[in-house]
Parts: C-alpha cells; structure tokens; sequence
C-alpha cells in the first residue's frame, strides 16, 4: 500500500486557500490522499480491510466520506464547545422530516475543499460519478416540508446560528417508488443497509420516553395493553450539518426508537421465541418507516406514537442541554428558541408544560408563560385534512396526563374566550381544542396556535388565508402572534452544487459573493441585454439538458431529445397539485397534432415525477394515466419526436439535482389557494426555467419580483375558486369547450387503456361527476393559451434568454438564508455565534 510517488489531495500549506483551511480544521500535518498513511489510503484499508487491488466503488465512497469527516471533526467539536462556553441562545428546530439528500458532495463543497477532491479523483483514477451512486438518498422525508427544513438547517450553519435539527432515524424512509405495468409499486427504501459515515451513534445521551400503556403480540399483531405504563429508549444519532466555508458546523440529531430490554431471556427458554422480542418490535416499529399508511387506525396510532416520540426525545435532550448552563427556569425563553415544523410536533406545547409544572414544579401561571415564549410554530397547510385532530381515547390510553393539561389548557382558553366574546357559540366550538361530535378530537393545530407565541404562514397569500379563513376566530384573538415567513431555498446546494455550468457562468460575471448573498444576482439585470451573456445561459442550460439526457439514458434505457423543450412537473402527486391538469394539456396537444399532423409545433418533452401516498387510490390512478399516456404517445407515428411523456420514479433529492437545471419550463399549476407556498418554483427559477402557472404560494412573490410579463400566469385566483364554488359545473366546459371535450372524450374512450378497458373511469368521476373540485376544466382553456404564448416566446431564443436572465436575477430573494434572518429576528430572537 505503501507508494512513493507525489502526494496527491493534500491539503498544502504552500497554499493561501489551504494553508487557512489547515487552520480552520486543525488537521496539523496529516494528508487527505496520497501516501499510506493518508487519511483516504487509511480508510480505504483499514476500515474495510480489504487490499486497495479489490475495492469498488463502496469502499472507495466510504473512504472519501470519512477522510472528510475527519476533516470536519474537529470544527464540529469547536462549535459545539463555543456555544457550550458562550451560552448563546440557541435555535431548536423539530421536524418529522429533513430531506437533506446526499451528502459528500455538499460537504466537500461546504468545506471548500473542491480542490483537494479534484487532486484525488484526478490522482486516484476514481470514477467520481460511479463512486457518487453509493451514497443512497437520506430516507429522512417526503417531499416540501422535509426539503425546505433541509435548507433552513444549512442556512442556519451558513449565517452561524447556534442550532440543532431534530428529528426521527427512519429505518425505511417513507418507500421506494418503482412503477409496473404503469402503477406505482412502494418498496422498502433501505438506505441504511450499509453503513452510514456520516452518522455518530450517540447512546450514552440516550432518554426516555414513558407512555401510558404497553403492547404485546397477539395472533401475529401488536395490541396495546391500557392501564400497564410502558417506556422506550431514543438513542440519538448526530450528523454534521456544514455552513458554507466550514466555520460553523451544527448538529442534526435523530432519535431511533429502542426497547429498554432488546430480548426477553426467560421468554424465548419457556419456546415464546415471538414474544421474547415482543418489546423490541415494539419499540422499533416507531421508527421504522416515515409515515405510515394511515389509511387504517394501527397506521394512524403508529403516526402519533411517532409524533409524541419526537417530541418527548427532542425536550428531554434539549432541557437537559440547557440545564448544564443555566440553574433558573425561568431563563428557558432567553436561551432556548423551539420552532415547530407544522403540527406533527405540537405536542410539544403539552410535553414542555408537563416538564416544567412535574419536574420543575413551577406553578401554572409561569409554566404557561415560559411554554409559550419558547415555542413557536410554522403552519404549511390549509387544508383541513391535513391539520391533524388526534381521537381524545388515545391520549387517555397513552398520554393521559398530557391529556389533563390539553383540557386544563382549552378551560382557560374558553373561558377567556367568553369574557371577551360573550354569547358567541360559534366562536366558543371553532377555537376549542376539542373537537365534538362522535369521538372527541384533540385539534393539534389549534394547541399549536394557542400554546406558542408565534404562527406563521410560508408565503404571503397562504399567511392571509390561514389568519382571515382557516383559523380566523383564533387569529382574531391572538391578532400579534400571526406572521408571515415566506420559504426559501438554499443557493449552495441548488445552484452551485447541482449546476456548475450556471454557477461558473454567474460568478464569471459578477464574482462570488452570490453565494452566501443571494441578493448580489441583482446585478446581473443589466446583462439580460447583452448578447454574450445571454449566449453564455443559454450554453449552461444545454449543457445541463445533455448531462440530463445522458444520465436518463444510462441509468433507464429512456431517450430524450435535449433539443426539445424540457417542460417539467414535479411534486407529490396530488388532486389540487393538478398534475392530470398537465396531462389534461399534453392530451390536448396530441389531439392537435392527429388532427393536423402538419401543425407548427416545437418538440416537447413532458417530464413527470412524484410519489402518491401508498393509501391515495387516486393519485395512483394519475400516475398510471400519464405512463399510459406516456406509452401512448410513443407508439403513435404521427406525434412521435415531436411529443415524449416521461414519468420518472423515485423522485428525490438527487434526482431533483440533474432535472431542474435541465427543466426549461416549470409548472406550478396548484388550484389558486391551496398550495401553501412551493420551493420546487423557486429552485427552477434559480436555474432559470419559466414558470407556468396559477398565482398560488409563493409563485405570486416570485412573479412580483420578476414581473409577470416574465412568467406565463394563468387561471381563477384564490377569491375566484372561493366565489364559484357554490355554483361551479364543470359539465359547462365539457359542453362549450370543444378541446375540452375531446380531451375526455379521448380519455373515456378508453384510446389510452385499450388492454385495460375502464381503469380510468375514475377520472370521469373526479372531472365531472364528482363535480371537479380542484377546478381543472375551469383552467383548463386558460392553461391552454398560456401554453401558446410560452411557446411563441420560445421560437425567440433572444427573447426567451432574457427572460431567463430576469428570472434568475430576481430570485435572490427567495434564498433561505433571508428566511432565515427573518425568523432569527422577528421570532426568535436570536443572534449568530461565531465559533473561532
């Protein structure tokens, strides 16, 4: 193993760059790569302890992986020891999900050690692609809620708060999305079989977690056991979250879910060898999966046992952090910032009262007071279903002093309620905490509300509904606690890292400063009129459509032209999400062109990607139509190379890096009103993609920022969806809409399911029985015309590359680290804290 030859991927001293990194890291003399006693070369044996001749790509990503986390080691601890010595107040963030993606190549980034990673590919001879590939997808979230938590924790490490991610170590992920004969299949996402180097096993910070019942098997299921208390073990696990440039890396802790006996001895030596691992199967099914399918009530129990476990490890180990440094409770709001990532940790309003009136016996008054000064909750939904109200048995059964103080909590409330509102029922029944009628609900959002000093919404319109409609009784009695906190995305990973070509192109023209200052694109404004620029994105965006096509084709066997316009959809599969709108307009299309096979149309490429949940029939019946639809259109001579639908599985984080800077049009075509704000709009508009679509969530920002004769905006507004739902008939546009028509008549016919006659006859009763609630036909003909004028500015390439340029330009609001600042201002409190 031993070699002579040049170090290679040291970190030289001779360097300015380097010599400052050697500082920053405290890596003394060691080497990365090059020489047997290199960090890479040491990994790469001895971890393994296989001879360097036989590795594969694994051992060659693990190596490089822990190479770089013995680079970043010790700044980790740094960071930790400064706030441990400093005492800040720190920044707390819960959140069932963290979609942070990969891993090694954002920290390389991070840590600005892409030089030293050049060397050693170019040293090594490593496929860097190929050894990129062994780095499975974090199974830590699903879709917006868990990426947009991802960015906030970098832009928390980036701008130097002191902060920690909470969340849970699903074993599974939420599934593998494969698809079959056109239907979503859900598979095991097993993104923990190998080992994980980024992870640290933290068992001595262990804690438990005590629930009012226990479970045992019974004919082959898990059934509660009420009135017999129970506990489980979270063991934290801690990964390294990397600011830009290294100074400040933070922490994401996940808790995974642990029996306090693994195996019952005596059990398994009576023959009961089920039952002896009874207790461990118990403990971890909590974290085995990210939610479960809770379209049953062992689903549904599983998700709030999930809930309050994240929530009881996250207080236990954050109080406990607190308590080193400081002995008066009372201080809890001035050094501790809770943020609730949507009401799946609302449990904690109840679990900080319990804490603080059963440990720390303080009295009600200041408990409350102290509760509500710490906490702080972000709402991402209006919709009903999706505010969760958990059945008041099962907090009787599981948590029933929790219980005691939610209904202490909702007295108080009610009673302030008809003090200042006398005689007003109405009010009294929409505030409460409980919802009657059949089972009682406990109304998770409502306890969010009440028992936090801060709600806020994540884009502008959805901070109005939310305070003047959805909950607008409570909005009007706690009028200064509601906010608005508009997302953002981060810059390092969806630029810089997922499209050098455009990252190279803008720090050419303006230099860098973009990077951890998203507002300096501004100053590319004036070059929207410069032809040379607008040739140089117009070459990043080929460039970036070709790596795409090459990539679809290795990894899939699926061609597309790179030429063609790559008009992307990509979002959790959902009715108001309106993606059988889109496919609505690709039928449309396609009906041109059979008409009229000479018709002037550019070719098109329709790229669709999202997971339905397992228990959503509906949204897999979408996702069948559009791979039908998809077959269907390739078989056709006449529409073939000049149209091509392509569902691509297993969307995430990584696949979301090559397409979206490959995408030239974006679609965010949600039903006005209903989606909250949206980040996948932001990321294309980063990467300079248009955006078609309806003015909803944060879209309505982004086309402020850019103008809206630089977006292609369509469709009812939210007051219009609003207004015409009393007497909205979706059968007027099947009757006076003749492409309409023939679009479902097209789709009723059965033309894209001729083997399988009638597996889309739900479609039909969505459309047009049911009464079309999400409004696709009402923006159907609007969509349409849109459409045409996106495609009239295309046949422009001049016109078209100034407009990407404007949108790029603009986007620099929508960055998370100005999200960042504004929660670190006006909610938190908070200041940075700059490790030395």
């Amino acid at each position: 193993m031993s070699r002579n030859r040049q170090t290679t991927g040291t970190l030289d001293p001779g360097s300015t760059l380097t010599s400052e990194l050697l500082r920053q890291y405290e890596c003394g003399s060691i080497d990365f790569a090059g020489t047997s006693d290199a960090l890479f070369e040491r990994h790469l044996m001895f971890d393994n302890v296989v001879a360097a001749a036989t590795v594969g790509h694994r051992e060659q990503y693990e190596a490089v992986a822990r190479s770089v986390r013995d680079v970043l080691s010790q700044r980790w601890l740094r960071t930790e020891y400064t706030y441990t010595q400093e005492n800040p107040k720190r920044i707390y963030y819960l959140s069932m999900e963290f979609l942070i993606g990969r891993s090694l190549a954002n920290n390389i980034m991070n840590l600005r050690l892409d030089p030293t990673a050049k060397r050693l590919i170019r040293d090594e001879g490593l496929d860097w692609p190929a050894l990129l590939e062994q780095e499975p997808d974090a199974g830590l979230g699903n879709g917006g809620l868990g990426r947009l938590a991802a960015c906030f924790i970098e832009s928390m490490a980036t701008m130097q708060y002191p902060a920690m991610g909470y969340g849970l170590r699903y074993e599974y992920g939420i599934f593998k999305q494969t698809i079959q004969d056109g239907w979503q299949r859900e598979e095991p996402d097993s993104w923990l079989r190998s080992s994980d180097p980024w992870e640290i096993a933290r068992p001595q910070e262990e804690v438990e977690v005590k629930l009012g019942c226990s479970f045992e098997v019974r004919s082959g299921t898990l059934a509660a056991v009420p009135g017999r208390p129970s506990s489980l073990r979270g063991v934290p696990y801690d990964r390294p979250v990397v600011g830009y440039g290294g100074k400040t890396i933070n922490t994401l802790r996940l808790f995974a879910a642990a029996a306090p006996r693994s195996f019952d001895f005596q059990a398994f030596s009576a023959g009961d060898f089920v039952g002896a691992l009874a207790e461990r199967l118990t403990a971890e099914s909590v974290t085995r999966v990210l939610y479960p399918d809770d379209s049953t009530s062992m689903g549904q129990g599983l998700r709030f046992v999930q809930e309050y476990f994240l929530v009881a490890c996250s207080l236990a180990d954050l109080v406990r952090r607190f308590r080193r440094n400081n002995s008066d409770w009372s201080a809890l709001p001035d050094k501790v910032a809770i943020q609730l990532n949507d009401t799946h940790p609302s449990l904690a309003v109840p679990e900080l009262m319990r804490i603080l009136l059963d440990d720390a016996r303080l009295a009600w008054d200041e408990a409350w007071g102290i509760t509500k000064q710490t906490l702080a909750y972000t709402n991402h939904t209006l919709l009903p279903e999706a505010l969760e109200k958990w059945p008041l048995p099962w907090f009787q059964m599981l948590l029933p002093r929790h219980l005691e103080i939610i209904l202490e909590i909702n007295r108080r409330l009610l009673e302030d309620v008809r003090t200042r509102f006398p005689s007003n029922q109405s009010r009294i029944e929409s505030v409460s905490l409980v919802e009657e009628g059949g089972v009682q609900r406990i109304r998770m959002a409502n306890l969010a509300i009440v028992g936090t000093h801060s709600t806020n919404g994540v884009a502008t319109i959805h901070s109005n509904l939310l305070r003047t409609v959805t909950v607008k009784d409570l909005a009007e009695m706690f009028p200064e606690r509601f906010s608005n906190k508009t997302n953002g995305v981060t810059p390092r990973r969806w630029i810089m890292l997922a499209n050098p070509a455009l990252s190279r192109c803008i720090s050419d023209a303006i230099g860098e400063g973009w990077h951890s200052k998203l507002s300096e694109l501004e100053t590319l404004k004036p070059l929207a009129d410069d032809v040379g620029f607008r040739n140089a994105i117009r070459q990043a965006k080929y460039h970036a459509k070709t790596q795409f096509a090459e990539w679809l084709k290795l990894s899939s066997g699926v061609i597309v032209d790179p030429n063609s316009i790559f008009d992307c959809h990509v979002k959790r599969i959902h009715e108001y999400k309106r993606q059988l709108l889109n496919a609505l307009r690709v039928v449309v299309l396609y009906n041109r062109l059979r008409e009229n096979p000479d018709l002037d149309m550019p070719a098109r490429t329709f790229l669709f990607s999202g997971k339905a949940a397992p228990a959503y029939h509906l949204a897999k019946v979408i996702i069948k139509f559009l791979n039908n639809l998809a077959r269907t259109i390739d078989g056709d001579p006449v529409v073939r190379g000049r149209l091509k639908v392509v569902f691509l599985p297993e969307y995430c984080v990584s696949l979301a890096e090559k397409l979206i800077p490959a995408s030239d049009v974006s679609n965010q075509i949600s039903t006005a009103g209903y989606e909250a704000s949206g980040t996948s709009n932001m990321k294309f508009m980063m990467n300079g993609a248009l955006t078609i679509g309806t003015r909803d969530g944060a879209t309505i920002e982004m086309a402020e920022a850019a103008g809206e004769e630089n977006f292609f905006l369509f469709g009812l507004s939210s007051d219009q969806v609003v207004g015409s739902q009393s007497w909205y008939n979706p059968h007027w546009h099947y009757d006076n809409e003749p492409e309409t028509r023939a679009a479902l008549d097209l789709i009723f016919s059965d033309h894209f399911n001729r083997q399988e006659p009638g597996i889309f006859a739900l479609l039909r009763d969505v459309l047009l029985t049911y009464g079309d609630r999400y409004m696709h036909l009402a923006d159907l003909t609007t969509y349409l015309e849109a459409d045409q004028r996106l495609l009239a500015l295309h046949s422009d390439p001049e016109a078209w590359s100034r407009k990407v340029i404007l949108n790029i330009a603009n986007s620099g609001k929508f960055s998370s680290d100005r999200t960042i600042a504004e929660y670190a201002a006006e909610i938190w409190g908070a200041r940075p804290c700059v490790v030395p």
